[in-house]
């Protein structure tokens, strides 16, 4: 008996049989005729079954990093595959969590705003957590960097210098910055007043 009875079949759809000679099996074609079975004369390849060579150093280059590190894990395929917008709401949520708000995230995500509630209570700690003094301070130095830019500028039309419009309204505006600096408890110079017991 064969060993098998089922005849093999190649790339190009040449078929051997059991007795080995080559054929091309009969098929029908779209019009409905049938072709003839067609016999392939011995040792013939056609171009589709032949083993095209490949170089194993340039297999090798072209698989160079597909095998990763010898020894370490194989990077989670999820991870890779999130969009630059994913991940931003994934960060979101995180800190959000983090900080013990807990919000829909998918209304947000589909335009709507909710009630308001996060925004207002939100916005209260964030002033909060400014202390007063230290905006007082920050108050103090930007009045002191325009006084000081504004004496500079009162020292340049002393000296007969001609100024801008704009400067001009600088020099002008010194007694206001003065009174400014007074009333968050700053003197002249910048420095804090001592404060009065009484």
């Amino acid at each position: 008996m064969p060993a098998s009875t089922k005849p093999s079949q190649a790339n190009s759809g040449i078929r051997t049989d059991d007795a080995g000679s080559a054929y091309i099996p009969s098929s029908v074609r779209a019009d409905g005729s049938t072709r003839k079975e067609i016999r392939v004369r011995p040792g013939y390849r056609p171009p589709e079954d032949v083993e095209v060579y490949k170089n194993r150093t340039a297999e090798a280059w072209k698989n160079r990093g597909k095998g990763g590190v010898p020894g370490a894990q194989p990077v989670e395929e999820t991870q890779a595959t999130k969009s630059k917008n994913a991940k931003r709401r994934e960060a979101a949520r995180q800190k959000a969590a983090s900080e013990g708000k807990v919000a829909d995230w998918n209304t947000f995500a589909n335009g709507e705003t909710g009630d308001g509630v996060q925004k207002e209570n939100a916005q209260p700690q964030e002033s909060g957590a400014v202390p007063e003094e230290a905006e007082k301070d920050k108050k103090a130095r930007n009045l002191k960097k325009k006084l000081r830019q504004a004496k500079e500028l009162q020292g340049k039309k002393e000296q007969g210098e001609s100024l801008l419009p704009e400067q001009f309204a600088k020099v002008l505006k010194i007694q206001e910055l003065v009174r400014d600096l007074n009333k968050l408890g700053f003197d002249e110079n910048g420095e804090k007043k001592a404060v009065e017991e009484g």
